[in-house]
């Protein structure tokens, strides 16, 4: 044993010795145009094998270099390549500050395809990881006359909307609680608007977002489902500049800008305002939408602002602060509003002499939503949350160690009326406040060899308020077959505490409260639940195959056991019976994706087939976003060639029927006051309405959903910076008649989606 130990000693010391006969060279590669960074662009060594990607920071770092003289080479597409020489010596560590300057070519000529693509095909497992750029998202038709977030992701296999109305997003199985959204590292509690077309994220702020399906690494937690992780840019650091634009939605203004700059260091300041007023000016601009018994009752505010500190090495601060507001009324009792505020600190420290990145951050972010009608008590839930962290990352050659810690702390009040048919339940009220504090560690490493990526991780996650904690192994992996086809998979255990309010039994209900830690968690046939955290096992597979140049094929199968679910009872019919419960789930499916990218042109298809389950008990049921078929078809054209001034977009969507709960019969509903000593044989009750039994829960489906948007975009310069767009279009261009719902006591009612609604915007950059 003292003889193997003394070997690893030395096998250790040549290593170092061996290392130090070698250099780095590492830095930030930026765009000269306005000094954000470029990323997932290649960095290299000109005549060697000796190179880098650049990550989402716009850094890269070059280890094991022979001293000597190289050229320094920065190569993407639409861009002069870079070339710098550069001569190191055993042990240096070079750092360099690179910007490349757009081509002429690209002034004129149009070029959709780019690097990103590539990047996480070569770099990452990249298992169902979407990573999404403005660009992208300009690649879609747009809504309104303004592309969002929001539609983009819905092209995404795996991913369910309610529809143009509602703004809800179910991914692969999980609820609206199960999804992490941050942005800039700050919780968002509820990403999307009442109008299904439009989230809280501003497009043109938008530097990266990375959109996991299912299977994320340990850097993330505290969700059992998925993950959505926005980014914003920091702000033009060479001059003022801008972006004001109009349609029959909304309006809006962005402006960025240096404020100081010395030495290489620049303080950037970004804001960004948008309001709609579909609301009050819907009736006049579409009336025959409001003829037709569709309320356009939407309006939404979103104000952002941030400030950003960059060094001369790289390292930078930022700060940035939220005001989200949301208001609809589809009629009673559909009537509600709900806000999003927030503030946060980013920090990234690159030491001198080192390669090591070290990153942070602290945020507050609150979420309230109420309802009101004049049919029923108000409802509100509130949740705000103390968020800290830090990591620790190292690059060594292509592989990557990431490690870090972090505590959230979130405080949840929630009040409503009981939400079942229980004779006087309707007038009693079930409150909660609580506070929870989550303290979480994990730790992953990227390895990169000639033939595989491996991508294992470890997180801890310590719920205080429960007493439990949870060990969450992570593992991704992939095998580069061929030089065109790749296999990766990835498995993972996951757990939370948060939970909505909203069940799964639902058709149509908007309010979706929070509650953490719930007093009293039943199993089904009696007795408390061992736990009351949600825990869920990813289990994906899939593969890559580029079939032709230019042509990529992507394949995934996934299972998302959900071994626990906490659910409102949905099946309760006495007092007696407990108001949360703990359920199973499962989503099985499997989804494909297609995408051809010429120079002028980009078609992307997706379809997916998924099958989504709640068990409670020896009862199983659908949950009401089980969607079987989605299909999108999204196409997007500069028809005339050597030009970009003229742009056409085209997405077609088509879904299967979504479940929902047949009304069985009506009744008359008797409050029982007074625990039935009053003259009750004169009273006159509510109607109520059967639902059936347990088993008829969610057992009928709607009619198929299908919408085909369109818009022409054309683009005017004024100036070297200066340009007007125009942007005509519709969306729901055949007017299809989409389904929202029908009201249970008025069947003659039927509210749709969204109707036909052509639209004229005006956009102007300066």
């Amino acid at each position: 044993m003292k003889k193997l130990f003394y070997l690893l000693l030395l096998l250790l010391a040549f290593g170092q010795a061996a290392l130090a006969q070698n250099a780095e060279i590492k830095g930030f590669l930026y765009d000269k145009k306005n000094g954000e960074p470029l990323i997932y662009t290649n960095v290299y060594l000109k005549g060697t094998k000796l190179g880098i990607a650049t990550d989402a920071n716009g850094y890269f770092l070059i280890t094991r270099i022979p001293p000597g003289r190289y050229v320094l080479m920065a190569t993407q597409i639409g861009y002069d390549t870079l070339q710098e020489p550069v001569e190191l010596v055993a042990g240096q560590i070079l750092s360099k500050k690179l910007f490349l300057a757009e081509s002429a070519r690209q002034l004129d000529v149009v070029e959709i395809e780019g690097s990103r693509s590539t990047y996480r095909r070569e770099n990452t497992v990249n298992v169902s990881l979407t990573q999404i750029t403005p660009k992208d998202i300009k690649l879609t038709a747009s809504v309104g006359g303004e592309t969002d977030l929001a539609q983009y992701i819905q092209t995404v296999p795996g991913v369910v909307s309610s529809g143009d109305q509602g703004g809800q997003v179910f991914i692969r199985g999980g609820t609206l609680a199960q999804n992490l959204t941050l942005l800039d590292g700050m919780i968002i509690y509820n990403p999307f608007h009442s109008i299904g077309m439009y989230s809280i994220f501003e497009s043109d702020l938008l530097k990266t977002v990375d959109f996991y399906t299912a299977g994320f690494n340990a850097d993330y937690g505290g969700r059992a489902s998925s993950v959505i992780d926005a980014r914003t840019i920091d702000g033009n650091k060479v001059r003022h500049s801008g972006r004001a634009s109009a349609n029959t939605v909304a309006a809006k203004l962005n402006v960025d800008g240096p404020l100081w700059s010395k030495n290489g260091s620049t303080l950037t300041y970004l804001a960004s305002a948008r309001h709609s007023y579909l609301d009050r000016l819907g009736p006049t601009i579409y009336p025959w939408a409001e003829r037709n018994g569709n309320r356009l009752g939407f309006g939404f505010t979103d104000l952002f602002g941030k400030l950003a500190l960059s060094t001369s090495n790289g390292s930078k601060v930022s700060v940035s602060a939220f005001d989200f507001r949301d208001r609809a009324d589809i009629g009673a009792p559909n009537q509600f509003n709900w806000k999003n505020s927030g503030l946060g600190l980013n920090f990234l420290f690159i030491p001198d002499g080192s390669t090591a990145l070290i990153g942070g951050q602290f945020s507050y972010s609150s979420y309230t939503i109420n309802t009101s009608s004049t049919n029923s008590p108000p409802r509100k839930s509130t949740i705000d949350a103390l968020n800290g962290q830090f990591d620790f990352t190292y690059f060594i050659n292509k592989s990557e160690l990431k490690y870090g810690f972090g505590v959230v702390r979130n405080n949840t009040l929630y009040e409503s009326p009981f939400q079942a048919n229980i004779p006087g339940e309707n007038t009693l009220l079930y409150t909660q406040d609580a506070s929870n504090t989550e303290a979480f560690a994990f730790i992953k490493y990227r390895i990169n060899l000639p033939k595989f990526i491996i991508d294992p991780g470890l997180r801890y996650h310590y719920y205080s308020s429960l007493g439990e904690g949870s060990i969450e192994p992570r593992l991704g992996a992939k095998w580069f077959v061929l030089p065109n086809f790749k296999l990766k998979g990835s498995a993972g255990r996951y757990s939370q505490n948060l939970i909505t309010t909203r069940s799964d039994q639902d058709v149509v209900n908007l309010f979706n409260g929070f509650i953490s830690s719930p007093g009293q968690v039943s199993v089904p046939g009696g007795g408390q639940a061992a736990s009351k955290l949600q825990f869920a096992n990813h289990f994906v597979v899939g593969t890559e195959f580029e079939p032709a140049k230019k042509l990529e094929v992507d394949v995934e199968a996934y299972l998302k056991d959900f071994t626990q679910i906490i659910n409102v009872n949905a099946i309760r019919t006495s007092a007696d019976d407990p108001v949360f419960i703990a359920e199973r789930g499962r989503a099985v499916g499997i989804d494909f994706a297609v995408k051809y990218a010429q120079a002028r042109y980009e078609v992307r298809g997706t379809y997916s087939l998924a099958r989504v389950t709640r068990q409670i008990g020896d009862l199983t049921y659908f949950p009401f976003y089980d969607r079987r078929h989605n299909v999108n078809l999204v196409g997007s054209i500069f028809p005339l060639a050597n030009r970009k001034d003229i742009q056409v977009d085209v997405r077609f969507n088509l879904g299967s029927g979504l479940p929902f709960t047949q009304t069985q019969g009506f009744f008359e509903s008797v409050n029982f006051q007074g625990g039935g000593a009053g003259p009750f044989i004169n009273e006159n009750g509510t109607l109520g309405i059967n639902y059936g039994t347990p088993q008829d829960y969610n057992r009928a489906r709607l009619p198929y959903y299908h919408r085909l948007d369109v818009s022409l975009k054309r683009q005017i310069v004024l100036s070297k910076n200066g340009n007007l767009e125009i942007n005509v279009g519709a969306t729901n261009l055949y007017n299809r008649a989409n389904v929202f719902f029908i009201e249970r006591i008025n069947a003659a009612r039927r509210v749709n989606q969204l109707p036909i609604l052509p639209y004229l915007a005006l956009s102007a950059s300066f």
